[in-house]
């Protein structure tokens, strides 16, 4: 017996330093592709040295004899913190992700090879110019450097990951570039997916004049009738069930409700308490770690310009040089149109068009599959755009048999000049220099906040599609391909863009609200990203005289919900204090205090409050009660609240208090019946997840900022060294945006929003401020990985300054760059 323990010891211990050198053999894998950035690179394809300065935040500062030196720079730092996060954003618009990951990314792969984005980019290199070009060159070249090295080198395939997912990577190219910026239009664009769903919910309704209830439009002026979606293709069976997309960390197709948002707003001087101009800006995305977002500074020809820039995408997207400060917002321009494309029934290689039937542009596409046989793709395109298949947003359920669905998208373009337009704003010196250099910017549609020394403006860029008058749809729902009247006739005059140029009250600002009223087909759009956190910004700006620098900083972290303000006096309105007194523990007692809870509270979307939880929870069950009945299982798709939709309803606007009646029972509900029952079952749901004691309740358990590893997030213990969650404050309407992912059994999740915050004050441009919300390093044994984390979710910043000798004084290392002999 003795003799079997020592030997179950034996073997025991042995395991366990197996398992001890296996860990330490990884690390020490792992850890040869940890950067050096303390030495000199003799590099071929040089020609003048090149300096990176990286301060005590690992900000790179590049300085080089030429421009192009500089984008060699930024190439090869991009290359040596993020390289597999772009690898992967190549591989993904380039439709190559199952080579690496199996059958897991094929519908991905399929979807992306339909779209044909990469194919579009490399035939936008020629079209971009001369400087831009010249970038895009030394660029990939910079980029190419840092893979020659860790060839020669062996540094652990350059990134941890390498490991795990063997493949090779190609040199990076000029059009890999162009293709992650049409890449982030894809991530940016909402107004395809909501077709599909309008189109939807339009067959499911009973009553037409509904829709307007639980997909309105932002406040404004009405607009014509439309036609039900069903007049325009009666074959379509009422109920048609959908087909379900993937659903993978890796999809760039943003869920329903999580397209691009952001923030941005500028004062002039005279609203300034320095007497110079500021600028805020905190671009919205879904949260990854590490951060789609890298901080960099550039020395170029005419100065310094220091900000946020994507690896893989040489320019400064967002951020400021001595003269110029700028800022981007995701403008909701209704970029993106669905035709439905009538086949021949006689040869399904044609179709429909007003001048008769013609051939698909077709060709094949093999799809490489780790492990399995490749697929071939007939890719098909139409004279409105390439041909999508049922399973994107669930199109095949809006499809009528004998049709296929094909997408026009300004991004779509063979002749996209957007970068060149980026670079050249990145170069502007005043504001007039840079709404002049957006002329070129294709999309995806941004407002672009600017602010100089003396003036403030705002301008949406992008091309906007022109649209005739008679348009069936008016492209808010998938239309009749072959007819004239429906198809694009070319572009709208960059002119006609929306423009504010040094407004009299001396404050702008866009929170992804509705921007303009026009009339078709002037509209800009009739979906807005926002109607709530508009509100809450104006009573900020009016609220002050004149604003600093820590003003706009309170308004970026501000976290009171103007939404929970507005729908709670509404929704309680016939239960606050009317209840008798309830036994303990009783469901009644639980209301009432949930109810007392809520009377008290200000709105404030504090992670360490009980109230936002609740209120949270409550307008979910209370939507959900209210168009279940109608909807069925389509109900689903409408993840998130719509505050207009339940103002609407128990304001009964339009008769939509109608909403509240449950069709199938016998008796007339209330829409209080509706608010009692839905605040049981939100208490009912957040006793059986966080417990029964309302008071000990923490909004910040539920709302935790999820910034994942796209691949390694779900490994079994690995998953707690690569994932980055934070206990956060905000909500979906507020302007310290976290935007919940509305599904599952954690719905309030917070999966979407600041990944970068910059403030910028002119009158002492180097006491600007940015943050991004992880770290610079994208090797998760890096201490930069999650250094900055900490600092963004407390609402801290890194100084934004242009001093070199502020960012020498705790450079963590300084890499050069020499001309290898």
């Amino acid at each position: 017996m003795r003799l079997m323990f020592r030997w179950l010891v034996r073997i025991a211990a042995s395991l366990v330093a197996l398992a001890v050198l296996a860990i330490l053999l990884i690390y020490y894998l792992a850890s040869q592709s940890l950067p050096d950035y303390d030495r000199t690179v003799p590099v071929a394809d040089l020609v003048a040295p090149v300096e990176i300065v990286r301060d005590n935040a690992n900000v790179p500062h590049i300085l080089g004899e030429s421009d192009t030196d500089v984008f060699f720079g930024l190439g090869y730092t991009h290359a040596q913190d993020r390289l597999w996060q772009m690898t992967i954003l190549r591989r993904t618009v380039q439709g190559r992700l199952s080579e690496v990951f199996g059958n897991r990314t094929v519908a991905i792969d399929r979807l992306m090879r339909r779209l044909d984005l990469y194919r579009l980019a490399q035939q936008s290199v020629s079209a971009q110019d001369d400087q831009t070009r010249a970038a895009l060159a030394a660029y990939s070249a910079g980029v190419n450097a840092r893979l020659g090295e860790i060839n020669e080198r062996a540094l652990g395939r350059g990134a941890p990951e390498m490991f795990l997912f063997n493949a090779p990577i190609a040199p990076w190219q000029p059009a890999d570039s162009l293709a992650l910026v049409k890449l982030m239009g894809l991530q940016l664009s909402g107004q395809m997916a909501n077709e599909v769903l309008r189109a939807r919910t339009a067959l499911m309704l009973d009553d037409p004049a509904r829709l307007a209830d639980i997909m309105p439009d932002a406040p404004g002026t009405a607009i014509a009738a439309l036609p039900e979606y069903a007049s325009l293709f009666p074959d379509l069976p009422r109920f048609a069930q959908g087909i379900p997309m993937p659903d993978d960390p890796l999809s760039p197709f943003p869920r329903p409700g999580l397209a691009g948002a952001s923030n941005g707003w500028a004062a002039a001087p005279s609203r300034s308490a320095s007497g110079g101009t500021l600028l805020a800006n905190d671009p919205h995305l879904g949260f990854t770690a590490p951060s789609i977002w890298y901080l960099a500074r550039l020395e170029l020809a005419k100065g310094g310009v220091i900000g946020a820039t994507i690896p893989g995408i040489p320019v400064v997207l967002t951020g400021r040089s001595a003269r110029l400060g700028w800022g981007l917002t995701s403008a909701y321009l209704d970029d993106q149109d669905l035709f439905i494309e009538k086949l021949n029934p006689d040869n399904a290689e044609e179709y429909l068009t007003p001048e008769g039937y013609k051939r698909f542009k077709s060709r094949p596409s093999i799809v490489e599959i780790k492990g399995e046989k490749p697929i071939t793709l007939t890719l098909r395109w139409t004279e409105n755009g390439p041909v999508l298949p049922g399973s994107l947003y669930n199109l095949a359920s809006v499809t009528p048999k004998g049709h296929v669905a094909a997408l026009g998208w300004t991004v779509l373009n063979p002749q996209d000049t957007t970068l060149s337009a980026a670079i050249s704003i990145m170069g502007a010196g005043s504001v007039q220099e840079a709404i002049a250099a957006a002329e070129g910017y294709i999309g995806p549609a941004q407002n672009l906040q600017l602010v100089d020394q003396e003036n403030i403006a705002m301008k949406m860029i992008g091309w906007v599609p022109r649209r005739d008058p008679d348009h069936q749809s008016q492209g808010r729902l998938p239309s009749q391909g072959w007819r004239a009247e429906n198809r694009w006739q070319g572009r709208m005059p960059y002119a006609s863009n929306p423009e504010f140029v040094a407004p009299r009250g001396g404050i702008l600002g866009n929170t992804n609200n509705k921007v303009v009223d026009r009339p078709f087909p002037d509209h800009i759009s009739f979906l807005w990203g926002d109607t709530q956190r508009i509100n809450r910004w104006n009573r900020l700006m009016q609220a002050r005289q004149v604003h600093t620098r820590d003003s706009f900083i309170e308004a970026q972290l501000d976290p009171v919900s103007f939404t929970a303000r507005t729908l709670l006096p509404l929704i309680g309105a016939d239960l606050w204090f009317t209840g008798e007194a309830a036994p303990e523990g009783t469901p009644e007692r639980r209301r009432q205090t949930a109810l007392r809870l809520l009377a008290d509270w200000n709105g404030e979307m504090n992670e360490h409050l009980p109230e936002p939880l609740i209120y949270a929870a409550w307008l979910r069950a209370l939507q959900d009660r209210l168009i279940r009945d109608d909807l069925g299982p389509l109900a689903d798709a409408f993840t998130h609240v719509e505050p207009l939709f339940i103002e609407r309803v128990f304001r009964d606007i339009d008769g939509a208090s109608a909403w509240c009646n449950v069709r199938q029972s016998a008796r007339t509900e209330t829409c209080t019946d509706m608010a009692r029952l839905a605040l049981d079952d939100a208490l009912v749901w957040i006793g059986e997840r966080y417990g029964t004691a309302l008071e000990s309740l923490r909004w910040g358990d539920a709302h935790q900022a999820m910034q994942d590893h796209q691949i390694l997030g779900d490994v079994p213990l690995l998953k707690y060294f690569v994932n980055i969650r934070q206990s956060t404050s905000g909500g979906d309407n507020t302007l310290q945006r976290g935007r919940t992912i509305g599904t599952g059994p954690e719905p309030f999740r917070n999966v979407h929003g600041p990944g970068y915050r910059g403030v910028y004050d002119f009158a002492d441009p180097d006491s600007s401020v940015f943050v991004i919300s992880t770290g610079q390093s994208g090797h998760f044994l890096s201490r930069h990985y999650e250094d900055l984390a900490q600092l963004w979710r407390r609402g801290e910043y890194i100084p934004m300054s242009l001093d070199m000798g502020l960012a020498r004084a705790g450079a963590v290392g300084v890499t050069q760059l020499v001309p290898a002999e």
